[in-house]
C-alpha cells in the first residue's frame, strides 16, 4: 500500500544520508516500507525544515560528525526492524 503524501505539509526522502541529517534536527514522523525495494522517511514540512534541507543540498549544513554517524546507525536499525 503506497501512502499519498501531501508535499505541502510533509517531506519524504529515501536518501539515508539526507534523512540522517534532517533527523538530527527534526523528528521522523514515520518510515514507509511498503515498497520492498525502498523505504521513505517522512518529516513534517516546515519553513525551518526547508531551510535545513536547502543547506544540506548546498553542502552548507554543519553537524557533529559522531552524532551524524550514530544517527545513520539508528536509521538503519529502524529500516531493518520488523514492521
Amino acid at each position: 500500500m503506497n501512502m499519498r503524501i501531501d508535499t505541502n505539509t510533509k517531506y519524504q526522502t529515501s536518501d539515508l544520508a539526507c534523512a540522517a541529517a534532517l533527523s538530527l534536527f527534526f523528528a521522523i514522523e514515520s518510515v514507509d516500507k511498503a515498497d520492498p525495494r525502498r523505504a521513505y522517511f517522512l518529516f513534517e514540512r516546515t519553513p525551518k525544515l526547508d531551510t535545513v534541507l536547502g543547506k544540506y543540498q548546498k553542502q552548507e549544513l554543519r553537524v557533529e560528525p559522531r552524532a551524524y554517524f550514530d544517527q545513520i546507525k539508528a536509521l538503519k536499525t529502524r529500516l531493518y526492524e520488523p514492521v
